[in-house]
């Protein structure tokens, strides 16, 4: 069976494909997670950018806010490869649903 899913804002649409609804259930659950993100945490914007950066050959995958330069970043599964918000530090949610700024001042993320 196949799927044509879009985004709520219209921005990203994608076709799944599975043998079960559970399949199709999961893929789509797995897309809004990472893609289904469309306010800044930090300051409400709509405006965002997918952002991938190279250091030292490892790859950083983030959504960044244009307006505040807030980012949020996603972590990589082990197995799959699949991607994540990284909301939590730890065992420790944080603040602004992941969401953070640098601060110079203080050079931490907020």
């Amino acid at each position: 069976m196949k799927v044509k899913y879009q985004t709520k804002n219209g921005r990203i649409s994608v076709e799944l494909e599975g043998d079960s609804q559970r399949e199709i259930f999961s893929q789509i659950a797995k897309f809004q997670e990472v893609f289904e993100e469309t306010m800044c945490g930090k300051c409400g914007s709509e405006n965002l950018r997918f952002v991938v950066r190279n250091v030292d050959d490892n790859l950083y995958y983030e959504l960044r806010c244009m307006d505040c330069q807030a980012k949020l970043a996603f972590g990589s599964h082990k197995k799959g490869g699949g991607l994540f918000p990284k909301r939590k530090d730890g065992d420790d949610w944080l603040p602004n649903r992941g969401w953070v700024k640098w601060n110079p001042k203080t050079e931490k993320n907020e």
